[in-house]
């Protein structure tokens, strides 16, 4: 089973350099923190969780250079219980990310599980939107950086 840490390492070694970013597990909570100067980017994610990190580099690949300026990517985060319609923009603002996440834990050999972030939440709409987002990305390929990412952990296997 790929680790979180086999996932950093690689990530850290093939494209962290090029890309001045360097991913740094043990967080208790994930975050994005743009280049400084001749400091690179860090991207903390959760604890020692392989689908932490996996989770935290999709976001990385589909943020764009004006989101890679901003801390945590500039995006609002509404911590649970979040309302109704709070939880709808989570999955709204969540399906790209997790059907990227999807397909990068299936190239690590890893069971791949929507998440919430919130105890309860229906998810069963968001999964199968998710699911269809990961196939599509599956049909067609991915390039840029997220394609980079891709390669490197098939690589790893």
């Amino acid at each position: 089973m790929t680790t979180d840490r086999q996932i950093a390492g690689r990530f850290n070694a093939l494209l962290g350099r090029r890309y001045r970013t360097v991913l740094v597990g043990g967080a208790l909570e994930p975050l994005y923190v743009p280049p400084l100067g001749h400091v690179p980017a860090i991207i903390h994610y959760t604890r020692d969780y392989a689908q932490s990190v996996l989770h935290e580099i999709s976001h990385w690949c589909l943020a764009g250079s004006a989101r890679r300026r901003l801390r945590d990517y500039g995006y609002w985060y509404v911590p649970p219980p979040r309302s109704r319609r709070d939880q709808a923009t989570f999955y709204a603002a969540e399906e790209r990310v997790q059907a990227l996440e999807s397909v990068l834990a299936d190239a690590c050999g890893l069971k791949f599980h929507v998440s919430a972030d919130q105890i309860g939440a229906d998810t069963r709409d968001f999964a199968c939107n998710v699911a269809d987002l990961a196939q599509g990305i599956r049909n067609r390929g991915i390039s840029g950086r997220a394609g980079e990412v891709l390669t490197a952990l098939r690589a790893q296997g």
